[in-house]
C-alpha cells in the first residue's frame, strides 16, 4: 500500500531519518516510536503529502505521491494532526461531513449517505450527542474524538495519526485504540500512528518503526522491534518489560 525508497528527512543541518526503506501493507497497524524531535511528526506529514522530503521517494499503491491529484489522494489517505485550531464555529456534524468532500465530484451538498456515514462515525467514537454543538465549545478530549470520527468518515484505506490518544481519558484511550485496530482488520486498512504510550501501542499494533537518535531506524514486527534494548536506545532511557498474565507492560526504570 505504501513504501518509501531511500527517504531522508532533515531539519536544518540535522538528519532526522536517513535512507528509510519501508513497506506498509493492508491490514498492518504500525506505531512510530522515537524521542521528542526524532522526526515522527515530520515523517507523518511527508507521508500525507504535506511536507517535502530531503531525498528519496514515497510511493502510494506503487505511484509517486506527488503524482496523485489532491482529490484522489484524499480518497486514499486520511491524516490526523497532533493539534488543530478551530477558527470558526462549525457544528460537530459539519466538521465530520467535511471529510466527505473528496467524494462529492460535481455535487456541492452532502447526500443522505454522507450524513449516515458521518453519524455512524460519531456513534462509533461516542460523540453522537454532540452533533449539533459548536466545535469550539468542546473539551480537548471531545474535540479529539470528533477529529478521529472525521478521519473514519473519510473512508480512506491509509490512516495517518499523530498521537491519536492525545487529551483522551483512560477509557477513551483504550476504546479509540481498539477502534483503530478493529477498523484496520475489518476494512483491510493500513494504520500508521505516532504514540508515546508504549503499552497502548504494543496492545494494538502489528508492527513498529523505531527512529533512532543518529538518524538510523529499525522496522518490523512489534515482537521483534519492541525489545527493551531497542526501546532503551531509541528513547534514551532504560526500559523494563513485565509480563502480567497475557499482557506485556513496558516501564521506565526509576
Amino acid at each position: 500500500m505504501l513504501s518509501t525508497v531511500d527517504l531522508t528527512l532533515r531539519a536544518g543541518q540535522r538528519t532526522l531519518i536517513q535512507d528509510l526503506k519501508w513497506e506498509v501493507h493492508a491490514g498492518e497497524c504500525w506505531c512510530v516510536i522515537g524521542r521528542n524531535g526524532a522526526g515522527k511528526s515530520t515523517l507523518l506529514r511527508c507521508l500525507a503529502g504535506l511536507n517535502q522530503s530531503s531525498k528519496g521517494q514515497i510511493l502510494l499503491r506503487g505511484k509517486e505521491l506527488s503524482e496523485w491529484s489532491l482529490e484522489a489522494l484524499a480518497r486514499e489517505r486520511a491524516f490526523l494532526a497532533q493539534s488543530r485550531v478551530d477558527a470558526f464555529g462549525y457544528r460537530v456534524i459539519e466538521t465530520v461531513l467535511s471529510a466527505r468532500h473528496p467524494y462529492h465530484d460535481t455535487h456541492y451538498w452532502e447526500s443522505a449517505a454522507d450524513h449516515e456515514i458521518a453519524m455512524d462515525a460519531l456513534n462509533l467514537l461516542d460523540v453522537a450527542e454532540l452533533a449539533q454543538r459548536d466545535v469550539r465549545s468542546l473539551s480537548g478530549g471531545e474535540r479529539q474524538r470528533v477529529a478521529i470520527a472525521a478521519l473514519i468518515a473519510q473512508d480512506a484505506r491509509l490512516l495517518l495519526l499523530d498521537e491519536p490518544a492525545n487529551a483522551l481519558d483512560l477509557s477513551h484511550q483504550v476504546s479509540v485504540m481498539q477502534i483503530l485496530a478493529r477498523e484496520c482488520r475489518r476494512q483491510q486498512s493500513a494504520v500508521i500512528m505516532v504514540s508515546h504510550d508504549l503499552n497502548l501501542s504494543y496492545s494494538i499494533s502489528t508492527h513498529a518503526l523505531l527512529l533512532m537518535p543518529d538518524g538510523s531506524y529499525l522496522c518490523g514486527l512489534k515482537e521483534s522491534m519492541m525489545q527493551v534494548n531497542n526501546l532503551s536506545l531509541c528513547l534514551g532511557h532504560p526500559i523494563e518489560l513485565i509480563q502480567h498474565h497475557q499482557q506485556v507492560l513496558f516501564l521506565p526504570q526509576m
